[in-house]
């Protein structure tokens, strides 16, 4: 899985890790080895301050040295060829983490509690343990920072851990990594119900790494990549060559492409092909598409011979940042959306940017109402990154749409409750949805849902009145529609009737109360939806 190409300056080598495993010690050795520059952060941000980092901490408090962290990160990120030691909490910031993953190779060093009060000793000159008395309140200071840093440091995409290795069998590791390990690279993990846990990776040049990725996750049976008319014309040959390079041949399986498509007579179309290339319950079905695409081929992993493998590598920006996560996977009936499905887990999903390529810019704004939907849900900043310049890259943006995500399904893997909370605007979406005959796309579908359930809250006193105006602002900014044109209100408050989401008869709503809160309501009022209604239908509000 090497991508490092034949080039006079390497992509950066980074180190990163808990205070005391050795990022210094071996970075130096490593650099030496290599040839390399070598670059201590917490030295250079001391060396320009005038002052130790924890003069900069006494002084000017932990925010200052934090943003002057972030400078350096983005100064060095745009260089090559560095072997470079972070300070502790560098990487804890998902902005510095991404940076340094898109342009490097990055490996979090480790070790045990034991080994680094051993290494640093009373803690003097480290401000975040200075604080601390004696030896018993180290170690409590030391768990509760690794703890408040376990997720940040679980995204790093390989690790070493230090404990009882000399620096130099640590520095064999590492040039091991630096040579065998791919640059470019952020890992998601995802804690799943029974075991079932699973990464997401996300990084450029992925698709034709698959083969790797599943042999290093113990997948090693027949492959059936199941894709679209869609995609398959663009991606399905180079990832059937990397399998072939890699002496396990794929079979394919092309279904026709769209939402239309999405019912029970495709699957038996899915099954026949799962039979004719041999699946066994060893099998892995790999889903290369947009969410159709995903719905589909896991709904026939989850029942084909009981269950086998699932891998999603989703093409569109709204498969990557909502349906390739999570484990829903169903199809529609004439009667509804999704009323025929399971939960089944992925064993990998693989966010490839490249992928977005071959997307029509159509589809890519319909992807950001779900990018859109995140940001009220769980990410404020994410919102107000968007309503200005946006997040600092695509794989900024992915990255942080994901962790809304997976924040909530690792919480509620089974919708038994937080996880209704990403159904915001889809009550209305999939109504809009079934009246077009599904011929609304459901990116545009969700983002008049959005603005929606932004006005029946503000209706209802829930949130700020200027809420749903920043949302349509958003939303417009994006090039996606705020309203839809030649729907009677009373038409689409009965297609909700058909809901899935229904309690008791009774509907229920995901309402925004602020950014990065929402709440589920199932005492609205046919009323209150008519005159929310009445606001994006008929050509009210425009942007048909």
């Amino acid at each position: 899985m090497n991508s490092n190409s034949a080039t006079a300056s390497p992509p950066n080598l980074v180190l990163t890790g808990f205070m005391g495993t050795g990022k210094t010690a071996v970075g130096r050795a490593v650099a030496a080895r290599l040839g390399r520059p070598f670059v201590d952060m917490d030295e250079w941000i001391a060396r320009r301050a005038g002052m130790s980092i924890a003069e900069i901490f006494a002084r000017q408090g932990e925010g200052a040295f934090r943003a002057m962290e972030a400078e350096l990160v983005r100064e060095l990120a745009g260089q090559r060829g560095l072997v470079i030691a972070t300070g502790g909490g560098a990487l804890v910031d998902p902005t510095n983490r991404e940076t340094f993953c898109r342009t490097g190779l990055v490996i979090c060093l480790t070790a045990s509690v034991e080994a680094i009060l051993a290494r640093v000793g009373e803690g003097r000159g480290r401000p975040l343990l200075s604080t601390a008395e004696g030896a018993a309140g180290a170690r409590e200071r030391v768990m509760a920072l690794l703890a408040q840093r376990a997720a940040a440091y679980a995204e790093i995409p390989y690790t070493v851990d230090t404990t009882d290795r000399s620096v130099s069998q640590v520095v064999d590791e590492v040039l091991r990594l630096a040579a065998t390990g791919r640059s470019g690279l952020l890992r998601l993990p995802v804690q799943a119900p029974d075991g079932a846990d699973y990464t997401i990776w996300l990084g450029s040049g992925l698709l034709t790494a698959l083969p790797d990725l599943l042999t290093q996750t113990g997948l090693d049976g027949q492959v059936a990549i199941v894709s679209d008319e869609a995609v398959a014309p663009h991606w399905l040959a180079p990832l059937q060559a990397a399998f072939a390079a890699a002496g396990r041949p794929a079979a394919a399986i092309v279904v026709p492409a769209g939402e239309a498509h999405k019912n029970l007579a495709t699957i038996n179309r899915i099954y026949d092909g799962l039979i004719q290339a041999g699946l066994d319950r060893h099998g892995v079905v790999v889903a290369l598409g947009g969410g159709v695409v995903g719905d589909m081929a896991g709904f026939a992993a989850a029942t084909f011979l009981r269950g086998v493998a699932f891998v999603q590598v989703p093409t569109t920006l709204l498969a990557m940042v909502d349906a390739s996560v999570g484990g829903k996977v169903g199809v529609d009936l004439p009667q509804g959306k999704n009323l025929v499905g399971a939960f089944k887990q992925p064993a990998l999903v693989v966010v490839d940017p490249d992928l977005l390529r071959t997307l029509p810019p159509a589809e890519f704004r319909r992807g950001l109402a779900e990018v859109v939907k995140h940001g009220i849900i769980g990410d404020p900043d994410l919102f107000v990154q968007l309503e200005g310049a946006g997040p600092a890259s695509l794989e900024s943006l992915l990255a942080r749409a994901l962790r809304v995500k997976i924040a909530v399904v690792q919480r509620d893997p089974y919708e038994r409750g937080e996880r209704a909370h990403l159904n915001l605007g889809h009550t209305f979406a999939h109504a809009f949805e079934q009246v077009s005959g599904y011929t609304l796309p459901h990116g545009e579908a969700v983002a008049v849902g959005l603005v929606a359930a932004a006005e029946l809250a503000a209706g209802r006193g829930l949130c700020e009145p200027d809420l749903p105006r920043r949302v349509r602002d958003l939303l417009t900014r994006l090039g996606l529609p705020t309203g839809l044109r030649g729907l009677a209100p009373e038409v689409v408050l009965a297609a909700m009737a058909t809901d899935k989401k229904r309690r008791a008869g009774r509907l229920r709503f995901v309402l925004p109360q602020a950014l990065g809160r929402v709440a589920v309501f199932d005492d609205v009022t046919e009323a209150e939806v008519l005159a929310a209604l009445a606001r994006v239908v008929e050509g009210e509000m425009g942007g048909a």
